[in-house]
């Protein structure tokens, strides 16, 4: 008997749940980030922040299911622990580098709405004024 099966579902008990706590985080913590970027604009930010956390979701635990198959069957425990620290290192891995990338884009989106709001006059100008007329040089 092997212990594949085994290391298969302990791989997928440790591996979704980690998914789903980091995909939670993100966007509790993320929601107060794009309240600032669009300005108060709430709907916007939690409409963003949603489609954000689906991405999220979609990518990660893809990789997580395209992962799971193992090259070769695990024979016993201790092979099961090695297998599993192994796929689940991998997969903490990409979820920080997806992560940092949200992370990048956040700012990026952030970065751009503060210059965008830097380029707009505060109030638009009420009238003009004629310069003052020069004295005729001698």
């Amino acid at each position: 008997m092997t212990w594949t099966a085994g290391t298969y579902l302990a791989y997928l008990l440790v591996a979704v749940p980690l998914t789903i706590w980091v995909a939670s985080t993100l966007s509790r913590n993320g929601r107060v980030f794009l309240v600032d970027v669009f300005e108060d604009k709430e709907d916007l930010a939690d409409a963003v922040n949603k489609l954000l956390v689906v991405g999220f979701y979609l990518l990660n635990l893809g990789f997580v299911m395209l992962y799971l198959r193992s090259g070769e069957a695990v024979e016993d425990l201790t092979g099961l622990f090695e297998a599993l620290s192994v796929k689940i290192g991998i997969v903490m891995l990409v979820l920080g580098v997806v992560h940092f990338f949200n992370v990048y884009v956040f700012n990026a989106i952030r970065r751009r709405s503060r210059h965008e709001a830097l380029r707009t006059p505060p109030v638009p100008p009420q009238s003009w004024t004629r310069p003052a007329a020069y004295p005729a040089a001698p």
